[in-house]
Order: structure tokens, then C-alpha cells, then sequence
């Protein structure tokens, strides 16, 4: 799992979501770097108002983690602290669900009492919830995910105007999942922009049969609930696995666990062939046609700065150290199955081996790593396939459209679907909510108010972060409210300014 959305794995301390709190005023939960103190007083959901609900494998209890790695805790008096840095009694919270409202209690286990705030106060003394005492939980991960069912194993995707839960391995654009919040509910999304109704059914506009509130369960079986307006809860039923409200009680088959969804793309070599796994565990270069075997999943190793490529036979791409040739036989993510990427500045990639050699395809086709400088040959471009729409995210928010303006507005609150179109030569074109393409002012300004495409280059950064490159040879760069185009920077490396961050494409 990436950073992005916490630790949704299966580690021994349970299943860890990363959320932001929000009262009653529609204020967030805040925690402050200098001396541990807590208030409410966030206005947005930044770094300090991001927390951990981390649960806890033998009790229904959750413990709340700060940015800071440590966890907050209520005296018998209702005094909120945020310095612990092991969870123990005082750190223990029930979460209790109001009905139809979405909103959770937190109730601290060692004396009874609910957390609640006055004004920017944070207390934990209330005996009985009242409307101070009930919070809002937004969800802090990127809202483009892969959903896994618990008890069955499997990832839903969309299929026969369903989303069903029958994938081993989430593949392409139809196993995304975008999980919307709307008036602390949250509402999934399919890839071509349909809501899933209580029924099972997609729709195209949203409404409260296509809402459902949010709720984690703890103990040996652990997960996520989505309750529907009829106080039924989203299970995968049948032989079909078809996603649909049935059931009010949480059993392991109402519970799904949030997995980041990775890039999938395609490879395309020099002569404009596709690299495919079609014709067996050799990785060769001589499809026209993109299917399952053309497209691979690429994985971030953080430790190396390097990528693994995942085929759909769940192998991946591996150096024979006997041929030099690649082949998709790995069973695991080795260090021979390692490759660095040199991105070229125009749009194209050279793909290093661990023999510190540059893959090429021979005339047959095969893909061989015996040359030490970057040639025609060494050339590649990648181009994702599973995201015809995009979501971009800075430091300071979601990019999408400013309003009452054309400007490219980098500080939103709630994301904007931007549509990516990839393109044969390797550049990407983005069209905005507004139905305008991206393009480049004179000023340097990006600007949503093209009628017609303008091509981008998008390179891969690892650590969910990409870059954008326009097409006047400068980096794109996010400001504290719009986006523009830079300097031209050889190596993309910046000191005193950063890339542009995306929760969007890469997930580690």
C-alpha cells in the first residue's frame, strides 16, 4: 500500500484509515506541531487535520493518531491530550453510528465519555452525545481506489452493468472505483461516471439511494461497511458477486477493504510495436492490438527508485541473467525484477535492468538489456490505460476550475474529473469539468478554455507524484491558488519549489 492511503494492508495491528474529523460547525479536528495541543478550528483538511484511525485486532475499539505519530487520550476530567505515543486504556475509543445521518461518536472507553468541542476546544466529558459530540469522518486518501470484498477475496469491478466482486487481480479501467463524499456520505463511481444504486443497479444521477454512510468494524474481522438509506448494508450477492444492499447486519461478507489502485499501462517501443506477454513468458515487442497481455502494472519500490511491471498472470517482469532478455516469469517483486526509468524530456523513456544495461528489442521482437547507452532503439513510451479520469492534488488542494474564471485553480476543496486522453506519440491531452481542454497562455498561466487539445508530457515520479511538462518545454508548477508553467529544468529535480503532487496516477 502507498502513503497515500495509509496502511490498508494486513498488518497485526489491524486495518489503519486515514480521515479528517469535522464538528458540528463544520470545523476540523487540528493537531498543532508545537506542544501537542488539539483544537478545532481547521478550516480544511491539511496535513495537521489528517488522522489515523488505527483498529485494534481483539476489541471494538479504534485508536486516533496525529500526524504526529501520537495518539489522543481523555483523563477522567475530559481533558483532550495528543502526546501518547503507544496506544493504551486512555487512547481506547468505541465508535457508535447515528442513524441515517452519517455522523460518528467516539466514545472513550476508560471513563465513558464522548469527545466532543466547544467553539475551538476540544473536550471528552459528555456522558450522553449531543449535537457537539457527533462528528463528520472524511475519509484522506485519494478517491480513486480498488474495493476487495473480505470474505470473498476479490476486487469488484464493472461488469455486465454491475459492479460485481469477482477479480483476483484488479485490472483496467473497470476495477476503478471512485469514492465521492457528498454531505458526509460517500457515494462509488464507476469509471464511465455511474453511481451504484442500493439495488445493485448504475445510475446516472446521484441521489440518496446511491448515498451511504461510511462504518469500520475492529476485532479478527476487519473492514469497511457502506450502509444505504434503508439501514441495509452493500454485500456481494450471489454467484455473481453483484454489489447491492441486503443485509442489516455486518457480517465478513458486508466488509471491504481500500486498496490504491497502480498505474496500468502499455509499452511502446521504437517502431511503434506494443511490448506483450501474448506469446509466453518471453516479453516481446510485436503486438499492434492492446488486451490484458499488452497492459502491465507498474509498482514502486521506494527503497530502489525503481519500478516492477505486474503482468495480468500476476508474474512480473524479470531480467534472465543467462540471456539478458526480459522475461515475465517473477513470482515476486526481486531485485533482477527492478527497472529504473531515465525519462528523456520528450516524452519518451529508456528502461535500465538490473545489469545497469538499456532494454532494446531486437528485430524478433524480444526485449534484451545488453547496451549501455540510450540509442532510437532504447527509446520506449508508456501510456496509462486505467484512467480516463484523472483527480490531481497539491499541498493545497484539488486542482480543477476557479471560479467565475478559465484559470487552472490548484486549492479546492472537493476534486474536479478531469479526462486524460493518451496519445499515440506519448503526450497526454487534459480536458476539464468544463469541457475545455487544457492550454498554456501567454502569461505561462495553464488555462482551461481550450476548444481544441494541447499536448502534455506526464513522467512518472514514484512516491504518488508525477510531473507535467507543456508543451513550451517548461514544468507545470502549483501555486497556493493557480497552476503555471515553469523554467525548464533538465533532471525535474527542484529545490526551492516542488512538483506538482498527484493522487491521481501513481500509487506506491
Amino acid at each position: 500500500m502507498s502513503e497515500t492511503n495509509g496502511i490498508n494492508g494486513h498488518k497485526p495491528a489491524g486495518l489503519q484509515w486515514k480521515a479528517g474529523l469535522v464538528t458540528s460547525s463544520n470545523k476540523y479536528l487540528t493537531a498543532e506541531k508545537f506542544g501537542f495541543k488539539i483544537n478545532a478550528s481547521g478550516t480544511a483538511l491539511k496535513n495537521k487535520q489528517i488522522w489515523m484511525l488505527e483498529q485494534d485486532l481483539n476489541e471494538e475499539v479504534v485508536y486516533i493518531r496525529s500526524f504526529l505519530g501520537r495518539y489522543l487520550s481523555s483523563d477522567k476530567y475530559g481533558n483532550v491530550t495528543c502526546d501518547a505515543e503507544e496506544p493504551g486504556p486512555s487512547e481506547k475509543f468505541a465508535i457508535e453510528y447515528t442513524k441515517g445521518t452519517g455522523k460518528w461518536l467516539f466514545r472513550q472507553m476508560e471513563h465513558g465519555n464522548y469527545l466532543g468541542n466547544s467553539g475551538e476546544n476540544v473536550k471528552c466529558f459528555a456522558k450522553s452525545p449531543g449535537e457537539s459530540e457527533h462528528w463528520t469522518v472524511q475519509l484522506s486518501i485519494h478517491p480513486q481506489v480498488h474495493l476487495r470484498n473480505v470474505n470473498r477475496k476479490r476486487y469488484a469491478h464493472l461488469k455486465d452493468d454491475e459492479i460485481q466482486c469477482t477479480e483476483v487481480i484488479p485490472w483496467g479501467q473497470n476495477a476503478l472505483i471512485i469514492l465521492e463524499f457528498v454531505e458526509g456520505k460517500y457515494a462509488l463511481k464507476t469509471y464511465d461516471n455511474r453511481y451504484l444504486h442500493k439495488d445493485g443497479g448504475l445510475v446516472e444521477a446521484l441521489d440518496d439511494s446511491s448515498k451511504f454512510t461510511l462504518e469500520i468494524k475492529s476485532g479478527q474481522i476487519s473492514g469497511l461497511a457502506f450502509k444505504d438509506n434503508d439501514g441495509r448494508y452493500l454485500t456481494a450477492v450471489g454467484s455473481t458477486a453483484s454489489m447491492k444492499g441486503r443485509n442489516k447486519a455486518v457480517t465478513k461478507d458486508e466488509l471491504f477493504t481500500i486498496e490504491d489502485s497502480h498505474p496500468q499501462v502499455v509499452v511502446i517501443a521504437y517502431n511503434g510495436k506494443l511490448a506483450s506477454i501474448r506469446q509466453g513468458i518471453d516479453v516481446t515487442a510485436n503486438q499492434e492490438e492492446e488486451t490484458d497481455k499488452e497492459t502491465f502494472q507498474m509498482e514502486y519500490n521506494r527503497e530502489k527508485d525503481a519500478w516492477a511491471f505486474r503482468t495480468i498472470d500476476n508474474k512480473y517482469w524479470s531480467l534472465d541473467a543467462a540471456s539478458a532478455g526480459v522475461q515475465a516469469r517473477s513470482a515476486s517483486v526481486t531485485p533482477q525484477a527492478l527497472f529504473h526509468l531515465e525519462w528523456l524530456g520528450d516524452g519518451t523513456v529508456a528502461i535500465k535492468a538490473s545489469n545497469n544495461c538499456y532494454i532494446f528489442n531486437k528485430a524478433t521482437g524480444s526485449l534484451v538489456a545488453t547496451t549501455e547507452a540510450v540509442g532510437e532503439k532504447e527509446k520506449f513510451k508508456i501510456r496509462i490505460v486505467n484512467r480516463p479520469l484523472l483527480v490531481l492534488k497539491c499541498e493545497y488542494g484539488f486542482v480543477g476550475v476557479k471560479a467565475k474564471s478559465e484559470e487552472c485553480c490548484c486549492n479546492r476543496v472537493t476534486y474536479d474529473l478531469i479526462q486524460l486522453e493518451g496519445c499515440k506519440d506519448g503526450t497526454y491531452n487534459f480536458k476539464a469539468s468544463n469541457g475545455k481542454y487544457w492550454s498554456v497562455a501567454d502569461n505561462d498561466m495553464v488555462m482551461l478554455d481550450g476548444d481544441g487539445p494541447t499536448p502534455f508530457i506526464v513522467e512518472f515520479k514514484g512516491n504518488s507524484k508525477l510531473t507535467i511538462k507543456a508543451p513550451n518545454g517548461s514544468q507545470c508548477q502549483y501555486s497556493a491558488r493557480v497552476l503555471k508553467t515553469w523554467r525548464q529544468v533538465p533532471d525535474y529535480i527542484f529545490k526551492g519549489d516542488q512538483l506538482i503532487q498527484a493522487w491521481a496516477v501513481i500509487s506506491v
